[in-house]
């Protein structure tokens, strides 16, 4: 009778056992971000954090590095769900997702804080919709910095420093327009070749942040960081939107909130970052200057933002409310 009743409970223990790895769900992330970053120091506390208030039911392995593939092609997996989650900078999602887009217009915001206060409203729920629609869900934002003129010549102060200068962007018509506008040449290309273009002479300058101009050694030989802070484009934890709506409300629960707790690590870090960076690089004899008057730069953008309505006219309310957000 015992024995019978031991390998009884036994075997419906082994079937719960069974059950519960059958249901558990094991996901992977991607992220371009090397070891030690402030994004992926906390892409890895939001793993640790998914596994923990899902209790186990949710895992999720990261991988950092771009080792999966490029931001672009990674992007694509989340949306298709060969991947479920990414780290994302929203300047390459914007050609997909057009509400995703507004953060890449030139000065749309005016300053790093402005941002996360529009991103935490209603403009940022508006903009997490439209990607949505896309298959990208954003979980929580991610700080990214300001992006600012760099360049081995002279300090940038007015548009009429632009003019005439090779600058690399990123491959978006935004960016190129920006350029365009200030009477530069943009050049579009990728990120790992501009510290050669830069060096070669076949760009005159670039625009980043501190912490990508410091660790890229671009400093090295553009040796003029001027505070212009024309895009201040935020960064997202995505999930795939059938992934997420899958799963039940106490799962999407644990996992956003595992996503938010993740997002202020992560801000603290780019701080952090981003001073150390800043330091760096001017004890290495970098030339930085403040740009007193924004205006000019910011009148010169008129017609990218009309170029930008002209084919986007249904996201000129939601522009409109960003600006107008205190």
């Amino acid at each position: 009778m015992f024995n019978t009743l031991s390998k009884s409970l036994i075997g419906a223990l082994a079937l719960a056992v069974l059950g519960s790895t059958a249901s558990a769900e094991n996901w992977r992330g991607w992220n371009i971000h090397v070891d030690g970053y402030p994004n992926t120091v906390a892409m890895d506390k939001f793993a640790e954090l998914v596994a923990e208030k899902t209790g186990g039911e949710i895992t999720l392995q990261m991988f950092h590095g771009g080792t999966l593939g490029s931001q672009p092609d990674a992007v694509e997996q989340v949306r298709l769900g060969g991947l479920e989650v990414g780290n994302f900078n929203l300047g390459p999602i914007g050609p997909i997702a057009a509400a995703a887009n507004v953060v890449s217009l030139p000065f749309v915001f005016k300053d790093v804080p402005h941002m996360f206060r529009v991103l935490d409203s209603e403009g940022g729920a508006a903009i997490a919709a439209g990607m949505a629609e896309k298959g990208l869900l954003p979980l929580a934002w991610y700080d990214a910095g300001a992006r600012s003129f760099y360049n081995g010549e002279k300090a940038i102060n007015t548009p009429a420093d632009v003019e005439g200068m090779k600058v690399r962007v990123m491959n978006n018509d935004l960016f190129t327009g920006m350029i365009a506008e200030l009477g530069g040449n943009p050049s579009p290309m990728a990120f790992a070749e501009v510290y050669q273009a830069l060096k070669t002479g076949v760009v005159d300058g670039a625009e980043n942040n501190w912490p990508s101009y410091e660790s890229t050694g671009h400093f090295e030989v553009a040796g003029y960081y001027s505070l212009s802070q024309h895009l201040i484009i935020p960064e997202c934890i995505c999930i795939n939107t059938d992934t997420y709506n899958a799963l039940s409300a106490e799962m999407q629960a644990a996992v956003k909130e595992a996503a938010q707790e993740s997002a202020l690590m992560q801000r603290d870090l780019w701080a952090e970052r981003e001073a150390a960076s800043r330091k760096a690089v001017e004890a290495a004899g970098v030339v930085v200057n403040e740009v007193s008057d924004k205006a000019p730069f910011q009148a010169a953008m008129a017609p990218v933002y009309e170029a930008y309505f002209a084919t986007n006219p249904d996201l000129r309310p939601l522009v409109e409310l960003i600006q107008a957000t205190d």
